[in-house]
């Protein structure tokens, strides 16, 4: 457990203030002794790769927690394979490549770990967690029990489950199917390749805004005149206008503002109001 613990390093903005105790948990029993600590009067939030979180600059006036190496772990099983919370999906990616198992290439370039991707149901080229996933064990950092929850039990929609603020995906089971290892290989060489050629290099949390109903959303904030929008270190990427990267020098204030600003211009020109994708951690100006 560490006390005023900067947050930044563990998101890939790279940039907020500290939390007031950081936690990194090894076991279930962990996991219950946070739940006792976290209670109403100290506010709770789950950190696992810190790939759509951007924490403010004054930090965050409660409890982080991630999952730790004794959440890291994977089994084979005859459906396919049961993967920690704390596996890193690009990892599990080129796992199932060496197994011979396809189906799960869309994550390996997706910069989550499991749990976190199984909460938000994470996705890439049209494929997502909802499309493997047989069920998930999660655990109630409230009532302190663990619970198995069928995949089709989950609430499941676009960026979306119906998992609460304190509930923490510590495992998981994923349906694949046999495939030629090369193969498996191959496609994700492919899907690099195509994050390489297709999304912007440097500090940033993926896609800032969710994708509307039937359209996208770097189209409608490219139509806007978006591209290129600066405020202080954070720019809106010419190379796609849905990601907004950050400078060395850039504050999350900077990041927070920019996307206000964005979601207000193409509210503006399209009568689209964009919901973000990022979740915001601490005190941001209204």
């Amino acid at each position: 457990m560490l006390e005023s613990e900067p947050l930044g390093p563990l998101t890939t903005f790279r940039v907020g203030g500290p939390v007031d105790v950081l936690v990194e948990v090894e076991t279930v029993d962990d996991l219950a002794a946070v739940g006792v600590l976290a209670d109403e009067s100290m506010p709770l939030a789950i950190v696992g790769r810190g790939s759509n979180l951007l924490v403010s600059d004054d930090g965050f006036r409660g409890v982080a927690m991630k999952l730790g190496r004794g959440f890291r772990f994977h089994d084979v099983t005859d459906a396919g394979l049961r993967l920690g919370g704390a596996v890193y999906l690009p990892a599990a990616a080129r796992l199932t490549a060496r197994l011979g198992l396809t189906g799960f290439e869309f994550a390996a370039e997706i910069p989550a770990t499991f749990g976190g991707a199984v909460a938000m149901n994470a996705g890439a080229h049209d494929a997502c967690i909802a499309d493997v996933l047989v069920a998930a064990s999660v655990f109630d950092l409230r009532s302190g029990v663990e619970r198995r929850v069928m995949a089709e039990d989950l609430g499941y929609g676009y960026r979306h489950s119906a998992l609460g603020q304190h509930d923490v995906v510590i495992a998981g089971e994923i349906a694949l199917r046999k495939g030629d290892p090369q193969d498996v290989a191959s496609r994700i060489g492919a899907y690099l390749q195509w994050r390489r050629e297709h999304q912007p290099p440097g500090r940033s949390a993926g896609s800032v805004f969710v994708n509307p109903p039937g359209d996208a959303a770097g189209r409608l904030i490219d139509e806007a005149g978006a591209k290129g929008m600066r405020v202080g270190g954070a720019e809106v990427s010419s190379v796609h206008a849905n990601f907004i990267v950050a400078s060395p020098d850039a504050s999350a204030g900077d990041i927070w503002l920019l996307i206000q600003r964005v979601r207000d211009l193409v509210a503006e020109r399209s009568g689209v109001t964009l919901q973000p994708e990022v979740r915001f951690l601490g005190d941001f100006r209204s």
